[in-house]
């Protein structure tokens, strides 16, 4: 028998409704469709605003349009007793479409995010996840203000979205929206492209 494993998915929600998605994710977690996942995050990091002449501070999501959802595997066993790999990702499938039927009832939420032509859903690596939590705490510093980590110049290593593993050069840096321009070259051409603090690593 297979010991019980709990692993983390991408789910996309409509823009700026993930707050709410979570909210309605967590109402129902650990009951009907939604009775194996196990915890949501919205990564968020705190920024600093002037309103009506004052300085209040305010929060943003990390990676707008999406939340993380953990689902829990409860232990596998097989017909035979014998813990087989092909029924135990049988046996994962078929409790990721009964989790994706109950998120895509919910207000907001549009279900996992799936990759490629057989539309397959992917765990996010745990190292990802626990360098999602560490970026967020990395930024903020005793004050709450947000700190920014990259220079121009500088040569990065994008971790997601559609150029992930690609490498560049910081060209830019956009401290207001926590953004960052990077120079990469695609098809053999050079090209700038935007992303989030949250997509890039130093190299």
């Amino acid at each position: 028998m297979s010991e019980i494993i709990k692993k983390w998915y991408v789910v996309r929600i409509i823009g700026n409704k993930e707050k709410i998605a979570k909210e309605y994710i967590t109402k129902e977690m650990g009951k009907g469709l939604l009775k194996h996942v196990s915890d949501v995050l919205v990564p968020t990091e705190k920024y600093y605003v002037i309103k009506n002449g004052k300085r209040v501070s305010a929060e943003r999501n990390f990676f707008p349009g999406y939340l993380f959802v953990e689902v829990t595997f409860p232990a596998f066993k097989s017909d035979d007793d014998q813990d087989d790999s092909s029924e135990r990702k049988r046996f994962e499938r078929e409790i990721l479409g009964m989790v994706q039927n109950g998120l895509r009832e919910l207000p907001n939420v549009v279900g996992f995010l799936t990759e490629g032509k057989e539309r397959a859903i992917n765990p996010v690596r745990q190292s990802e996840i626990d360098r999602i939590l560490g970026r967020v705490d990395e930024l903020i510093d005793q004050d709450g203000e947000t700190l920014v980590p990259f220079v121009v110049g500088e040569a990065v290593k994008i971790i997601d979205g559609p150029f992930k593993d690609f490498s560049g050069n910081v060209e830019e840096i956009l401290e207001e929206r926590r953004k960052l321009k990077v120079m990469v070259r695609i098809f053999g051409r050079k090209s700038v492209i935007e992303l989030n603090f949250a997509q890039v690593t130093k190299e």
